[in-house]
């Protein structure tokens, strides 16, 4: 089992990237126009030192964008969870601040904090991924089994202890599962700043950097950087996801 979850996504990896390189090759797409797999290589080669420089600085801010947006997610989810009143008050305004746009967002943050690089980074990195963990949590709270909650009262339970016994491992899939997709919005978050504020840190400067000189394979290498990142990240909050809540895996 452990060999087929390691193999088969390195597999599709590999198929994706020889696809990539025949369409390059069948098209016959010169490297300013689409860049090849094949290309990516000396790129990496030759910017090394900034892919680790400028990759450290783009994980770390987006990890602390997501933590933050774990911790206030979760405690606005119990919130609308427990409370059908908050729930109905806070929706509208989150679905309403969800639908703008972060891409209109950044610029004004980066106004607002001029010079204040980590912050703002963070900060968008934060407003881009708590809401789907927010949701998750209030919709597991909120559909707890009332009979549950009422044997649990009836010998006793505090409030408490119904959170920590029930609603909380109740919560936990829908909650990894929320996790699964901060985890690319705090990334998405994190380079949209980069690239819109120039300060010259972060994997997304770096793309910047690509575009300003027409350097394709670098601007491609950046993004494949990106995406390993992602991946790494995702396989982290998996691993977490088997420690706290495997018990709901159901698949053979």
């Amino acid at each position: 089992m452990k060999a087929r979850q390691v193999l088969v996504p390195l597999a599709a990896v590999v198929v994706f990237l020889v696809l990539w390189e025949a369409l390059v090759w069948v098209m016959g797409w010169p490297n300013y126009k689409m860049a090849s797999p094949s290309d990516l290589i000396p790129a990496y080669e030759k910017y090394w030192s900034l892919f680790l420089i400028m990759g450290w600085q783009t994980l770390w801010r987006t990890i602390v964008g997501l933590l933050l947006a774990v911790i206030f997610g979760t405690g606005l989810g119990m919130v609308m969870g427990f409370s059908r009143t908050m729930r109905d008050a806070l929706y509208p305004l989150l679905v309403g601040f969800n639908a703008v746009p972060k891409a209109t967002v950044v610029p004004i943050v980066a106004l607002m904090f001029v010079g204040w690089h980590d912050f703002n980074t963070v900060l968008i990195a934060f407003m881009i991924s708590f809401f789907p963990i927010a949701v998750s949590v209030s919709i597991g709270l909120s559909t707890l089994e009332p009979e549950y909650r009422d044997i649990l009262r009836s010998l006793g339970a505090s409030q408490a202890q119904v959170f920590w016994k029930i609603a909380l491992p109740k919560t936990l899939p829908e909650f990894f599962g929320a996790l699964k997709v901060s985890v690319t919005l705090a990334f998405i978050g994190t380079n949209l700043m980069e690239i819109v504020s120039p300060h010259g840190r972060g994997l997304g400067a770096l793309f910047d950097s690509g575009k300003t000189n027409s350097d394709y394979p670098l601007m491609f290498a950046v993004l494949i950087a990106l995406a390993f990142l992602g991946i790494v990240l995702y396989y982290i909050v998996v691993a977490l996801e088997k420690i706290f809540a495997g018990w709901a895996d159901r698949t053979v």
